[in-house]
């Protein structure tokens, strides 16, 4: 018998910085063991293409949230205490719903598990439209637990090549987890284990909506350590869980490399084990077929493409701007791919329409009429920013992505070095064509203006408001500066 689509619940997974094409035997990475996942894609609607709109971390959850659009960035709120100032690293506007917002009113159960401590920040509101939120403490900078440098001495000697490498965000994580000593202990098993009993609490105060935001696999990528031993058996070295540190006193050697990599992998597996666990505790209470399940993420990293890790705006191709984007529905046909361009700002209203409830607010759409085969695409072409400097101020760079070319441009300052790349000789997007294709070029600047408002090196309206270190990073530069004063005195 059909559900009402009034009636079904709402479960999301969003994880962080986990990359697109580590789902699918067809993809690159498919070679990484996420059987849960991969088990999940087999069964659910997968959109090949879907790419975000604002990058990366805040600006990615404020469009899932909203429908709205974060970039061109545009908003000026207040920031301080909030130590990472990047354009569209800010609160979500008064004036925009949110998806739990919205739900709320319709009478749903609203709950928030999560790890990714952005979103919890001082001046951040992303807790709002939940009727009870649970934060995660000890991510990355975190700054939660307190301790000496003494009491993460061991730990931090496996991790960097000497103790003045270590950054003030490898030692806040260190001391978060100093007292970790079981799988159970790590963040991302900590966060679906307590999604797991909000869903024990609360499946009887249906329908409800689940937000289950896992912070991992993003950096410290630091696995128990037989998840990294699965992808680099045997490895004797250091383990550079903060991959930046891994070229500090010197060039990193080729295994010290292929073990960084198998960190990620490892960690990568050892979230999509814990999603296991979530997906058996649906199974447990027989929430499948009473429920729409999405997981997505907000992007991807670099794992040595194009000869480097990390992520950023000068690295605007799909490692890092696809995401995950897949969709159980208890009606939908299973293993379905659709490959038309979506973006994250139409992840709200197409989840409202599952639901049966249409939005108009919003400034991304409805995809689902791609599923049903109403609609054979959204759009002709994505415009994806991501947030960042350049020069000093607030900028950034964008890209405006179509079925053969990807051109992305620095946004707010003149950029003299444009690329485009064409999708169809050079998937990979390595090589540089914008001065042999004028006209291409000037297509798709004119597609990012439109949108914009204004030419693309113009300034940006956001303002830049640097914002002070982490804490942890302050505590450290004032103590060594009132060492020395007091050395010299």
């Amino acid at each position: 018998m059909a559900t009402s689509s009034e009636s079904l619940n709402l479960i999301v997974v969003c994880l962080d910085t986990f990359r697109a094409d580590l789902v699918g035997e067809d993809e690159e990475f498919g070679f990484v063991k996420t059987p849960h996942l991969d088990s999940f894609a087999e069964n659910a609607v997968c959109f090949t293409r879907a790419f975000g709109e604002g990058q990366p971390t805040l600006q990615m959850r404020r469009a899932f949230f909203t429908g709205k659009r974060s970039f061109p960035w545009r908003f000026n709120f207040d920031r301080r205490g909030h130590w990472h100032h990047a354009p569209g690293w800010h609160k979500i506007p008064p004036d925009q719903d949110t998806l739990a917002e919205v739900l709320l009113q319709r009478g749903y159960m609203t709950g928030l598990v999560a790890d990714t401590y952005h979103m919890f920040k001082p001046t951040m509101n992303y807790t709002r439209g939940f009727v009870n939120y649970e934060f995660v403490r000890g991510q990355e900078s975190d700054n939660w637990r307190g301790g000496t440098l003494g009491q993460v001495e061991e730990q931090l000697n496996r991790h960097v090549r000497h103790p003045s490498h270590a950054s003030p965000v490898l030692i806040q994580y260190l001391l978060n987890m100093k007292d970790r000593k079981a799988e159970e202990d790590y963040l991302c098993a900590r966060v679906f284990g307590s999604a797991s009993q909000w869903l024990k609490e609360n499946h009887e105060n249906g329908p409800f909506f689940l937000w289950v935001d896992s912070f991992d696999p993003h950096e410290p990528w630091d696995p128990p350590p037989n998840y990294a031993e699965m992808y680099s058996p045997g490895y004797q070295g250091l383990d550079f869980i903060m991959p930046g540190t891994a070229y500090a006193g010197g060039d990193p050697s080729g295994a010290e490399l292929e073990r960084i990599k198998a960190l990620y992998f490892g960690e990568a597996t050892l979230v999509d084990r814990w999603v296991g666990r979530l997906f058996e505790t649906l199974e447990t209470l027989h929430l499948w077929e009473k429920s729409i399940v999405m997981v997505t993420c907000d992007h991807g990293t670099q794992i040595l493409d194009q000869g480097r890790f990390g992520k950023g705006a000068d690295e605007l191709h799909p490692f890092n701007t696809r995401i995950l984007w897949m969709v159980w529905h208890p009606e939908s046909e299973k293993g379905q791919k659709i490959h038309a361009l979506v973006q994250s700002h139409d992840f709200m209203p197409t989840a409202l329409h599952l639901l049966g409830m249409e939005y108009a607010a919003a400034d991304g759409e409805n995809v689902w009429g791609l599923v049903t085969g109403e609609r054979d695409r959204i759009r002709e072409y994505a415009i994806t920013g991501w947030a960042g400097w350049a020069d000093g101020s607030a900028r950034g760079r964008a890209s405006v992505r179509d079925d053969r070319w990807n051109y992305c441009v620095g946004t707010g300052y003149p950029d003299d070095e444009p690329e485009l790349f064409d999708l169809e000789a050079d998937p990979k997007e390595i090589r540089n064509v914008a001065s042999e294709n004028p006209e291409i070029v000037t297509c798709q600047r004119e597609r990012l203006e439109a949108l914009l408002g204004r030419p693309v090196s113009a300034p940006m309206t956001e303002i830049d408001d640097r914002a002070a270190p982490p804490p942890m990073a302050a505590y450290i530069q004032a103590r060594e500066s009132r060492r020395q004063k007091e050395s010299t005195s």
